[in-house]
């Protein structure tokens, strides 16, 4: 993804330290965020800095590969590894990142450097898997098509190209006119401020809507695909995915509206049998009664936006059964989920 002219991956490693785009910022800032150490990278992934699974995935990958040029011992590698993995229960592609770094590193006369190469082959790995998505999602998007996503799916929850973006790019770049429906995603507005600053980065006709618009969209005909990412996709294709997800899915059905899935392989875990196997993250209940803003005067502000003595919950993911997924669209080729 290119912002100001100059090319960025969301996750790249730059004279040993781990750098990560400051998702918190946008769209009113750019800024880059520096993690020193593993505990650093640790807390990007918790207060959401980086998000989306390949992005998660990439970073912990990096904070693994941090633990062990910090000390290669078995006992600190372990600890360090069960602290990453507690950061975002519900991403499989950080178990990916962490287990794979892991292995690499036990398996290796010198841990250090195997674990930093496995950390690199880990994130480019997931630029080509991406990629290779938006070019097998882009053969289901016709020319004039609307179509709706969900949270952010694109270059910021990857370390580039994304997922369910990708076909969208791959669409706009091979010059197909379509028209993106951008759902706010609350409680963290991942749509209103990442998907739509991506989309208007790159040029491509969008319209910010409440979460609770598409069945009205949708019965008006305005609606052609819904296209999202995925958290974790189980061994019967059941999908877990940004809270709403699930809502969607519905409406899809209800109106015969194709409703894809594209997440990388790295997603897929299949020692999971279902989505009922999935833990769903339960984040802080203050995302839902604060929201953050820019004020008139050029401040981030966080401001109170419900009633103060009521109970919040915040689950941060549902599961999307398989049943109502028409296609998973991986780097490997698109399937019926059940498959």
């Amino acid at each position: 993804m290119r912002v100001n002219g100059k090319h960025h991956r969301t996750v790249w490693w730059e004279n040993n330290t781990l750098k990560l785009i400051e998702q918190n910022h946008l769209p009113f800032r750019f800024t880059v965020y520096n993690c020193e150490d593993y505990r650093q990278s640790c807390k990007a992934i918790d207060t959401m800095i980086v998000r989306g699974a390949g992005a998660i995935g990439a970073t912990a990958a990096f904070a693994m590969a941090q633990a062990i040029i910090e000390n290669d011992d078995d006992a600190f590698i372990l600890k360090a590894k069960l602290a990453i993995e507690a950061t975002r229960p519900t991403a499989q592609n950080l178990f990916y990142a962490t287990n794979r770094v892991y292995q690499a590193a036990i398996d290796a006369n010198n841990r250090k450097e195997a674990a930093l190469l496995c950390a690199q082959a880990i994130a480019d790995e997931d630029v080509r898997a991406c990629q290779t998505i938006g070019e097998l999602g882009n053969l289901k998007i016709i020319d004039g098509m609307n179509i709706l996503t969900h949270c952010n799916a694109g270059w910021l929850a990857f370390v580039d190209y994304g997922s369910a973006l990708a076909p969208i790019y791959s669409a706009h770049h091979s010059g197909k006119k379509i028209h993106v429906w951008v759902d706010e995603t609350r409680p963290r507005g991942q749509g209103a401020r990442l998907t739509a600053w991506e989309l208007a980065n790159e040029g491509i006709p969008h319209t910010i809507i409440p979460d609770n618009a598409g069945a009205y969209y949708a019965s008006l005909g305005k609606i052609d695909m819904i296209i999202v990412g995925a958290d974790r996709i189980a061994a019967n294709g059941d999908v877990a995915n940004k809270i709403g997800t699930f809502e969607k899915a519905i409406v899809a059905k209800t109106f015969g509206i194709p409703f894809y899935v594209a997440a990388p392989s790295s997603t897929i875990d299949l020692n999971c049998m279902s989505g009922k196997e999935i833990p769903i993250e339960q984040r802080s209940a203050d995302e839902v009664r604060y929201q953050q803003g820019l004020n008139k005067k050029g401040l981030l502000e966080t401001v109170l936006v419900c009633n103060s003595n009521s109970a919040a919950e915040n689950p941060a993911f549902d599961i999307t059964p398989y049943s109502y997924i028409t296609d998973i669209i991986t780097e490997k080729g698109m399937f019926k989920p059940a498959y």
